[in-house]
C-alpha cells in the first residue's frame, strides 16, 4: 500500500458570516442614529473642534522645550538641545522658591476651600425658611460672577496701606494697621481667603445638588431611630455627598501645581515677590517678557507632568480608601 502525501497550501480563512453580519449591523445602526439625531451630532462637533484646535494641536508645540527655539527658523527648524532647558531650570536659584510658593499657596487654598462649601451646603440644606435659604444662597453665590480684575481692585481699595477701609478702621481706634499688601507674610492669607469668599457659594451648589439626591427614607428612618439633627447630618448627609466630595478633591489636588495666574499676578508687587512668585507667573515673565521660550515651555511642561502624576496618585488613593474616583 503506497503512502500518498497530499500537499495542503495555507489559505486565508474565510470571513465569518456572523462577523460580517455584526459589522454590517453596527455600521447600519450608526448611520441610522446619525440620520435620526444629526442635530445632536452637529452640536457635538463644535466643542470637539474647540478641544482639537485649541487643546490638542498646541500640544505639538511642547517640542520647544527640547529645542533652541528661533523665531526665524521656526519650531521644527530650530536645533535640538535635549534636556538643557530642564537642567537650567533645576540649577536656577529660584527653583525651590517657585516650587515651595506654588505648593504652599495651592495646598493652603485646597485646605481652606474644600470643607467650607460642604459646611455651607449642609447648613443651607437644614434651613426650613425658603426665603432665608434663597437669600443666603444668592448672597454667597453672587461673588463668583465678579471678574478677577474687579475682585483684586476691591482688595486693593479695602487693604490699601493709608487710604484703605482697614487702615481707616484701625486708625479710628488709634492703632497702626498692618501692611497687608506689602508684607510678604500676609500675601497667602489675602489670596486664599478672598478666593474662598468668591468661590464658596458656587461650589456649594454642587453639594446641594448631591444632597437633593439623598433618599428621604433615610432621614425618616434616622428620625424613627431617634437620631438628632447632628447625627442625621453625620450619618446621612455626609455619606450622601462623599462620592461628589472625593471627585472634587481629586480634581483640586490634581491641579495643585496650576495655581491661578491672574489673581496672583495682579496682587504681586516687588515687596511681596518672595512669597508671591509661583510657577505660572515665572513662565509668563520668562516666556513673554524675556522671550526665553525654551525655558518657559520646559517649565510649563514639567508643571503639567507633575499635575498629571498627582492626579493619578490621588485618584488611585481615593479609590482604595473610599471606592470612588474619576475612573
Amino acid at each position: 500500500m503506497r503512502n500518498v502525501a497530499v500537499a495542503r497550501h495555507p489559505a486565508a480563512p474565510p470571513t465569518s458570516p456572523a462577523r460580517r453580519t455584526s459589522s454590517n449591523t453596527g455600521s447600519a445602526r450608526w448611520r441610522k442614529a446619525l440620520r435620526r439625531h444629526w442635530q445632536l451630532y452637529l452640536l457635538v462637533i463644535i466643542p470637539l473642534l474647540y478641544f482639537l484646535i485649541f487643546k490638542y494641536v498646541p500640544m505639538a508645540n511642547n517640542v520647544i522645550a527640547f529645542k533652541n527655539y528661533s523665531v526665524v527658523k521656526g519650531i521644527w527648524g530650530s536645533p535640538w538641545v535635549g534636556a538643557r532647558h530642564f537642567e537650567a531650570f533645576f540649577r536656577n536659584p529660584v527653583f525651590w522658591t517657585l516650587i515651595k510658593n506654588t505648593l504652599v499657596l495651592s495646598g493652603y487654598a485646597v485646605l481652606a476651600g474644600f470643607p467650607l462649601p460642604i459646611m455651607l451646603a449642609v447648613m443651607l440644606n437644614e434651613v426650613r425658611a425658603r426665603w432665608f435659604r434663597r437669600t443666603a444662597q444668592l448672597v454667597t453665590y453672587a461673588p463668583y460672577f465678579i471678574s478677577t480684575v474687579v475682585v483684586v481692585s476691591m482688595i486693593i481699595l479695602i487693604l490699601a496701606p493709608r487710604l484703605g477701609l482697614v487702615s481707616r478702621a484701625f486708625g479710628f481706634f488709634g492703632v497702626e494697621a498692618p501692611d497687608l499688601l506689602g508684607d510678604p507674610t500676609y500675601f497667602r492669607h489675602v489670596y486664599v481667603w478672598s478666593d474662598v469668599w468668591q468661590t464658596t457659594g458656587y461650589a456649594a451648589v454642587i453639594y446641594l445638588a448631591a444632597l437633593s439626591a439623598v433618599d428621604p427614607a433615610l432621614y425618616e428612618a434616622a428620625k424613627v431611630d431617634g437620631a438628632s439633627r447632628v447625627r442625621r447630618i453625620w450619618h446621612v448627609d455626609i455619606p450622601g455627598i462623599l462620592p461628589t466630595a472625593m471627585i472634587i478633591l481629586i480634581l483640586s489636588v490634581g491641579n495643585i501645581m496650576a495655581v491661578g495666574f491672574e489673581k496672583v499676578f495682579l496682587l504681586q508687587n516687588p515687596i511681596n515677590l518672595m512669597n508671591s512668585e509661583v510657577i505660572a507667573t515665572y513662565v509668563y515673565k520668562t516666556g513673554l517678557l524675556n522671550a526665553d521660550f525654551g525655558i518657559a515651555t520646559a517649565v510649563g511642561l514639567l508643571n503639567s507632568v507633575v499635575n498629571l502624576v498627582l492626579l493619578l496618585a490621588v485618584n488611585l488613593a481615593a479609590k482604595r480608601l473610599s471606592g470612588s474616583g474619576l475612573w
